[in-house]
C-alpha cells in the first residue's frame, strides 16, 4: 500500500489513545451534571476543571503519537459542546439560574446554543494567525461561568442570591463565543527558547495560589482571559485598527489551509 493510501487511512482511522482522552473529558462533563444535581458545585466544578485537562491532552497525543483523524476531531467536538456547552449551562441554571423562571432556562439555553454556533463556526473557518482565536475559546467560556459557580459556592453565597449576577456572567460568556473579539492562543510560545527568572518564579507562585485557594484563583485567571479580549479589541480601537478577523472558509483555502487547532 502507497503513502497516500496510508495518509487516507490515517485520517479516517479510529485510534484508542487519543479517543480515551476525549471519552474522559465526556465522562467527567457527565460526572458534573450528576454533582450539579446533587448540589455538589463544588464537584460538578472539578469535573469540568479535569475534562478541560482531558480537553488539552487529547489533540497533543493525537499529535505526538501522529493518530490524528477526521474521526477524531468530530468525536472532540460533540464531546466539547456536552462538556463545555451543555455542562456549564446546566450547573449554573441548577445553582441560580433556575429561581428566574422561564428567563433562566432560556440564559442556559442561549450559553449552550452560542457553544454549538461557536464549534460549528471554528469546525468550518480556518484561522490564517494562529496567535489568536476568534471568539472566546469554549473551554475558557465554560471556566468563566463554572468557576463563577464554584467560587460563589465556597464563599457560602447561595445561587438564590444572585441569580440575575449568574445571568450576566453566562450572558458574556455567551457572547463572547460567537464574538469577533480576539483572544491570545498562545501557540506561538516555544517551550524551548529560555525564561526569565522571573517568569518562573510567577508560575510557582501561581501554582501555589491555585492550591491554596482554587475556586477563587482559577476564577479570577478565567475572569482574566475572558476580559483580555475585550480589552484587548478596545485599546487597537482607540489606536484606529479595525483588523478584520483573519480568517477564511475551508472551501477557498485549497492546499494551503494550516491545520485546526485541538485546543477547542
Amino acid at each position: 500500500m502507497n503513502t497516500d493510501e496510508n495518509s487516507g487511512n490515517s485520517r479516517k482511522g479510529i485510534y484508542f489513545l487519543p479517543s480515551l482522552f476525549t471519552t474522559a473529558g465526556l465522562f467527567f462533563g457527565f460526572f458534573a451534571i450528576i454533582q450539579a444535581t446533587q448540589g455538589n458545585y463544588d464537584r460538578a466544578a472539578v469535573g469540568v476543571f479535569i475534562a478541560m485537562i482531558m480537553d488539552g491532552l487529547d489533540g497533543r497525543v493525537a499529535r505526538w503519537t501522529n493518530t490524528a483523524s477526521d474521526f477524531g476531531k468530530e468525536y472532540d467536538s460533540l464531546v466539547d459542546l456536552i462538556a463545555f456547552g451543555l455542562t456549564p449551562a446546566l450547573v449554573v441554571y441548577f445553582w441560580s439560574l433556575h429561581t428566574i423562571g422561564r428567563a433562566g432556562w432560556l440564559i442556559a439555553f442561549l450559553y449552550a446554543a452560542a457553544t454549538a454556533l461557536r464549534l460549528a463556526r471554528f469546525n468550518t473557518l480556518t484561522i490564517k494567525d494562529n496567535r489568536y482565536f476568534y471568539g472566546l475559546p469554549c473551554p475558557s467560556a465554560a471556566a468563566f461561568v463554572i468557576f463563577w459557580v464554584w467560587c460563589m459556592f465556597e464563599f457560602k453565597v447561595a445561587g438564590v442570591t444572585v441569580p440575575w449576577l449568574s445571568s450576566l456572567v453566562t450572558l458574556l460568556a455567551a457572547i463572547l463565543m460567537v464574538s469577533n473579539v480576539k483572544f491570545r492562543s498562545f501557540k506561538d510560545f516555544d517551550h524551548k527558547n529560555r525564561i526569565p527568572f522571573v517568569v518562573l518564579i510567577v508560575l510557582l507562585l501561581g501554582f501555589v495560589l491555585v492550591f491554596f485557594d482554587p475556586a477563587t484563583v482559577l476564577f479570577l485567571m478565567a475572569f482574566g482571559y475572558a476580559f483580555s479580549g475585550p480589552i484587548g479589541w478596545f485599546i487597537r480601537w482607540r489606536k484606529g485598527d479595525q483588523e478584520s478577523p483573519s480568517f477564511l472558509p475551508d472551501e477557498d483555502d485549497g492546499d494551503d489551509q494550516e491545520q485546526k487547532s485541538s485546543l477547542e
